[in-house]
């Protein structure tokens, strides 16, 4: 498969995890999902030292489709407020998080390669204090060949929303930051509200905005979507990106551990190694044909042995068809009662899921408790017997 364009999608879900894990589960034909006010929640108690009842381990939502990348912090006042997710069919771009550059919990910034050169990709969010954008001001980088900078700014201004008459002097750090990563203002393709109010009486808002590479061909090409916004209050926006010609690998070929395919290899491999001949091995030559004969014993018994399989698509293993079905009805109406039915329809999904889960590790183990390391068996360390005149030491006698 050749990649011709990166197609990103950026949302600010308000701290919801039901939206989080939706977008993740059905934005698959998305190349890069940027998230702002990603939700955080306690995964389990970690061992602490200070603390009896242990640590809580906080996390955000994952799935196996999607890389997440995000400033991890053990203060818990300072989680992030942005992830991006990279989709793993990207993995040959070589995806990077750089806290090197910008150590900022409402800062993400992410790298990848794409024809010998290093971009970049910026993910804000700017609270109604704007403090990322004070840190990017007062933060002296040294970057180019940054492709996109979008964020949730938290700025009105006539520059962009045409039905604000007034103007921000905010605005005035946020233009000067984007010249200094030499972007520009997209306008979108169908100019709308990106905030949406829940009283009749607010009105509603342009405050998420894209900026782009000046004088590219992507600029003033970014979409707002309304009706994928769910029940958040901010409207995603979607771009898509050229970059040159990427060959992405869709399937891989694989063994899968404890397989009777594992088996064979493992068997071939030790047959093929006991007819090499290592009797002659006097000079560096001999030592190199040797070393390319295993390598291509290897390579041979691993093309025979493993079975090609595709690297996508994963769902999350307790979504279902009625999870689908549900969506897809709130999708069509809109209304509330049938967001309501779908959280309740993925919260039957996950029950029904985990309890079978418990009763198939409880009839396999006989106790779930045989899932932890310490009960599993170990190799006992290796000791030697005490010896006196030759002669083992095996009993309290002898010594």
């Amino acid at each position: 498969m050749i990649v011709q364009n990166l197609k990103i999608f950026s949302q600010n879900v308000r701290k919801n995890s039901l939206i989080t894990n939706t977008i993740l589960e059905t934005h698959f034909h998305f190349d890069i999902i940027l998230i702002q006010e990603p939700p955080w929640s306690e995964i389990c108690k970690i061992p602490s030292s200070t603390n009896c009842d242990g640590e809580p381990l906080m996390d955000t939502c994952h799935h196996p489709n999607w890389i997440a990348f995000a400033r991890y912090s053990s203060n818990s006042n300072d989680f992030p407020r942005v992830i991006s997710y990279v989709n793993i069919r990207l993995n040959s771009l070589h995806f990077l998080l750089h806290k090197d550059i910008f150590d900022h919990h409402d800062i993400s910034i992410i790298s990848f390669t794409n024809n010998d050169t290093c971009h970049y990709i910026l993910n804000i969010y700017s609270d109604s204090s704007h403090l990322a954008l004070k840190y990017l001001k007062d933060t002296e980088v040294n970057i180019s060949h940054v492709l996109l900078m979008t964020s949730n700014f938290n700025i009105r201004d006539s520059l962009w929303d045409l039905s604000f008459p007034f103007y921000s002097s905010i605005s005035d750090n946020l233009i000067m930051i984007a010249d200094l990563f030499d972007l520009a203002l997209s306008s979108p393709t169908n100019p709308g509200p990106t905030r949406f109010s829940d009283t009749a009486r607010e009105s509603n808002l342009v405050i998420d905005l894209m900026f782009l590479r000046y004088s590219s061909v992507e600029l003033d090409h970014h979409t707002i979507l309304p009706e994928s916004r769910l029940t958040s209050d901010h409207a995603p926006l979607a771009i898509d990106i050229p970059i040159c010609d990427e060959v992405i690998q869709l399937s891989k070929l694989a063994i899968t551990p404890g397989s009777d395919q594992e088996k064979e290899f493992i068997k071939d491999i030790i047959s093929n190694f006991s007819l090499l001949d290592t009797s002659n091995i006097d000079n560096i030559e001999c030592l190199n044909q040797i070393v390319n004969q295993l390598g291509s014993i290897i390579k041979q018994t691993w093309s025979k042995n493993a079975k090609r399989s595709k690297i996508f698509k994963h769902s999350k293993q307790w979504w279902s068809n009625s999870c689908s079905l549900a969506l897809n009805n709130y999708r069509m109406s809109r209304s509330r009662d049938n967001w309501k039915s779908f959280k309740v329809t993925v919260k039957k999904a996950k029950c029904s899921f985990f309890d079978n889960k418990i009763q198939e590790i409880a009839n396999k183990s006989r106790g779930s408790w045989e899932l932890m390391n310490w009960v599993k068996k170990r190799k006992l360390p290796v000791t030697e017997a005490i010896k006196y005149n030759g002669i083992p030491c095996l009993s309290p006698d002898s010594l």
